[in-house]
């Protein structure tokens, strides 16, 4: 009855409803909205983990033990530019393919390795680029993309403007 009082009305019955058939926070919106399908030539298709705020994009894939071959996380930034990544503190070697704001591959840096001490390298595109696309070694030859690619994917709306 407490919880009743706390939601009252059909709301509370319906999220009540909801909850006892099993209903989490991400059907309202939630986890959802950190993926994003990515849609490659050839028909392939990779699910990418969102990292677009500052600390999404500074913790990345650090201390990931594994990545399937069709998943991946893809960095957004508020505007193009010249975005560098080093792999310290990641654990699995990654495909590094820079995109720019039209989502036409720019660069690609296949398999960046781990680094195990310091100073890590910088990789890093010649042309400005707005996203980056992080997949496991080996998976950007695997699925046949090359610079100047276009990838296609749509973002969920208003994933600038809440994580920054």
């Amino acid at each position: 009855m407490t919880i009743r009082r706390a939601l009252p009305g059909k709301w509370g019955l319906v999220l009540l409803a909801g909850l006892s058939v099993g209903f989490s926070p991400a059907c309202f919106g939630g986890p959802r909205d950190r993926f994003v399908k990515i849609f490659l030539p050839g028909g392939m298709a990779v699910t990418a983990e969102l990292a677009v705020s500052e600390a999404e994009r500074g913790r990345g894939l650090m201390f990931r033990e594994k990545l399937l071959p069709d998943q991946g996380m893809l960095f957004v930034f508020e505007e193009e530019g010249y975005h560098s990544f080093w792999m310290k503190n990641t654990l699995i070697a990654l495909d590094l393919v820079w995109l720019d704001a039209s989502r036409r591959i720019v660069h690609i840096e296949a398999g960046a390795p781990p680094c195990r001490e310091e100073p890590c390298p910088t990789y890093g595109p010649k042309i400005p680029a707005r996203y980056v696309l992080e997949l496991k070694a080996g998976s950007a030859a695997a699925f046949g993309i090359k610079l100047y690619d276009q990838l296609q994917f749509v973002l969920p709306e208003g994933v600038l403007k809440d994580r920054r």
